[in-house]
């Protein structure tokens, strides 16, 4: 079933192609549909088949479920590449050969993957990181001595970039061997930033298992661990490890411990100066700010006031990443629901959609509070239906 009319998909093809400055023949060579095809689309006179949606999706450098919120696509790309990805890191420690790309080419491919995880497209990550894995594999067992710690920290990132589809997605025995396979190349790359970046990725197999307190004390050593806040990038890796340890201690039912972890937070954030992506992690004044949030719903329905005042009266910016600002209406949404608000909470969940339609379809508490406000609160009764089914909430 699909909520979305030929219009409306029409319509948003036609917006993103502008915002891309593309003219209708430009998207048609671009995604290898025919220009006839691409007129009638946008003018809501034929309706695309998923093959066609996603290749105009791809030629516009957008998630599908920008363009139909109900297509299930992403998660046809993503299932598929699972075993793919299983495979690819099966013999991580054996040396198989060369990789296929030149260390430039494997470079530049990582470099859009982390781009895609950043903005929550999922699809376009599955669609090609089972190879690039494979090919920063073989680049680390083939370096030269003198590549050989940069080859480290471009699998460190392609493994973690391989983790967000699988974490995202449920399968969590993958995602757990990716994070091994993440740490294993962090200590070969040698570099202590790296190292704190894979230690703060590992934290979402202790969410993963609820193992809150445990996954606290392994922050906490890597917060030890890592080099001290000198610079503006060391700061964010420490700040983004505090900001994860804040959520954890929450999680463990300690606010003092999770107020102490934010405070450090809210400082490096001030030193650091500006928001901003450090070693493929958002952290500065705004991240430290959603983390509040996090927090506050970490702590469970009677901290749900505290969490509506730390979002009082402000939105995330857009320079923000996707994947961050969807989180943060997802939990804004929970707190809503808790304190009695529906409207607001659904409002948040669409927000939380359009912000990064993949990353809100996935998690969990979207289909927890979609579900609650359809049993529970009967305004905007059909549209939240829609949304439900969209969400696998029903």
């Amino acid at each position: 079933m699909s909520f979305d009319s030929t219009q409306e998909i029409g319509r948003r093809i036609a917006a993103c192609r502008r915002a891309r400055r593309y003219t209708q023949t430009a998207l048609a060579a671009a995604s290898h549909v025919s220009y006839a095809m691409v007129r009638a689309i946008e003018r809501g006179a034929r309706r695309p088949s998923d093959e066609v949606l996603e290749a105009i999706a791809d030629a516009l450098e957008v998630d599908v479920a920008r363009l139909r919120a109900d297509h299930t696509g992403t998660e046809r790309r993503v299932h598929r590449a699972l075993p793919a990805l299983s495979e690819a890191i099966a013999g991580y420690d054996l040396a198989l050969g060369p990789p296929a790309r030149s260390p430039e080419e494997l470079a530049d491919a990582i470099a859009a993957a982390v781009g895609w995880r950043l903005a929550a497209q999922y699809g376009r990550i599955a669609a090609v990181i089972p190879e690039v894995l494979a090919d920063a594999i073989r680049y680390v067992h083939t370096a030269p001595g003198t590549e050989h710690q940069d080859a480290a920290r471009m699998l460190a990132s392609a493994a973690r970039t391989a983790d967000a589809v699988a974490f995202k997605h449920g399968a969590h025995d993958l995602s757990a061997r990716l994070i091994d396979l993440m740490r294993w190349a962090a200590d070969r790359a040698e570099d202590p930033l790296v190292q704190a970046t894979a230690s703060y990725v590992r934290a979402e197999m202790f969410f993963a298992a609820r193992a809150h307190a445990a996954g606290l004390v392994a922050l906490e050593q890597a917060i030890d661990a890592a080099p001290p806040p000198d610079g503006r990038t060391q700061a964010a890796a420490r700040g983004a490890l505090h900001m994860r340890a804040a959520v954890l201690a929450g999680r463990a039912q300690s606010a003092a411990g999770a107020e102490t972890h934010l405070a450090y937070a809210r400082q490096l954030s001030r030193q650091v100066g500006r928001e901003g992506c450090y070693l493929g992690t958002a952290f500065g004044p705004e991240s430290v700010r959603i983390h509040e949030v996090s927090v506050a719903v970490s702590l469970g329905p009677d901290h749900a006031d505290r969490a509506l005042r730390a979002a009082a009266t402000w939105t995330p910016g857009i320079e923000l990443t996707a994947e961050r600002r969807s989180g943060f209406y997802i939990e804004l949404a929970r707190a809503q629901d808790w304190a009695g608000r529906p409207t607001e909470a659904f409002t948040s969940l669409r927000m939380a959609r359009a912000a990064a339609p993949q990353h809100t379809r996935e998690h969990p508490w979207t289909r927890e509070v979609a579900r609650n406000l359809r049993r529970f609160h009967r305004s905007d009764a059909e549209s939240l239906t829609h949304f439900a089914h969209w969400a696998g909430a029903v």
